[in-house]
Parts: structure tokens; C-alpha cells; sequence
């Protein structure tokens, strides 16, 4: 459906994430994907939403008078927020546990921004999900970092992992938004530009 509706535009995901390819694909869209290396520095001063919102058009900043007539790049970034602190990728295995200790036994939010944008006109748009993770131990700590090393998700953790199976407490809003793209956001927010 979403495919006929875009029959006129090329979208163009500008992401690594074989997560986020894949959402699209099970969204039955046709993409292609263009990545360009960006710096995710921002500013200090920014909370929560401000600095997913931030580096998703940061990240969008670098295909700048690239983009043709019909093209829509989308661009995302996500943050795990957790006691007024940004708990970016982990850098190694110790980093990992330090953060999977602390999110252990409460509630964070991990915040998705989509940046969508065409060379006309640029959309932010980003979605907030409560996640409450059971009391870990230090051995499921470990066990679950040097099983599935996730050293490429923000907060230490995949959700779609081991860890998700057996320490996902509660969840409060979309699902798809923790394994890394509110699909139902984007979807409405395509629909809304093509129409």
C-alpha cells in the first residue's frame, strides 16, 4: 500500500542499521540505502528528545544539496535517557555492564528521532518509550554481553535480544521505536508528505 502511494518519490535510507533496513523492508518499501560518515557531537545543554532530534538532522546535514527533485532521505538516531543522562553506544564490554547495571531494576527511555527530508523541506518527528527492566544479576549481566556483544546499541542492549526475552519488565509505548524505528510514525509521517 505505502509502495503505491510513494510510486512518485525514491526513498533513501541513510542508516547502517541492519535493523532499520530491515523494518523498511518488511514495510514493503523500496529503498536504497546511501551512508555518509558523520560526527555524532552534540550540545551539551541538549535533554532527552533534543539530542536524537539534533543528530538525526546532523546526520541528514551531510547529503546537503545532494538530494534530487522526489528524493526523501530519512535519517534517525536514538537515545537511551536515564536519570537526566545519555546513555550513548557501548565503547567496550565494561562500558556495556556499567550501563546495563545501572538501567538494572528501573525505568528509562529510549527516544527515536526521524528526520525526513527532501530538497525542498525537512520534518523532525521522534517518539518516547518507557522501558522498565527487571532486577539483573551480574552474572545475567554477563552473560548476556559476552553472548551477544552489543556494543552497537544505544544503552548496551538490543531488546530483540536474549536480554529482552528474559528482563523486559514493562514497556510503555512502541515497541518497534526500542529495537530502533517507530515504524507506525514513520509510516503516517510518509503518507502525510506524500499526500
Amino acid at each position: 500500500m505505502l509502495q503505491n502511494i510513494l510510486a512518485d518519490y525514491k526513498i533513501i535510507l541513510a542508516s547502517g542499521s541492519p535493523r532499520r533496513q530491515q523494518f523498511f523492508k518488511e514495510l514493503q518499501l523500496d529503498f536504497e540505502v546511501r551512508l555518509k560518515s558523520v560526527d555524532e557531537i552534540y550540545p551539551e545543554e541538549l535533554q532527552g528528545s533534543e539530542i536524537s532530534d539534533y543528530l538525526a538532522e546532523l546526520k541528514a546535514s551531510a547529503f546537503e544539496g545532494t538530494l534530487l527533485p522526489h528524493e526523501i532521505l530519512i535519517t534517525s538516531d536514538t537515545v537511551v535517557w536515564h536519570k537526566d543522562a545519555s546513555l550513548a553506544k557501548a565503547s567496550d564490554a565494561k562500558d556495556a555492564f556499567q550501563m546495563l547495571r545501572t538501567l538494572s531494576g528501573d525505568w528509562h527511555e529510549v527516544i527515536t528521532s526521524v528526520c525526513f527530508t527532501t530538497a525542498e523541506a525537512q520534518k523532525t518527528v521522534h517518539h518516547v518509550t518507557k522501558v522498565k527492566l527487571t532486577a539483573l544479576t551480574d552474572d545475567e549481566i554477563w552473560f548476556y554481553i559476552n553472548t551477544c556483544k552489543p556494543f552497537d546499541k544505544a544503552g548496551g542492549y538490543g531488546i530483540q535480544e536474549w536480554i529482552g526475552l528474559i528482563a523486559i519488565d514493562e514497556i510503555q509505548g512502541s515497541y518497534t521505536n526500542v529495537v530502533g524505528l517507530p515504524t507506525q510514525l514513520v509510516y503516517k509521517t510518509l503518507i502525510e508528505m506524500a499526500s
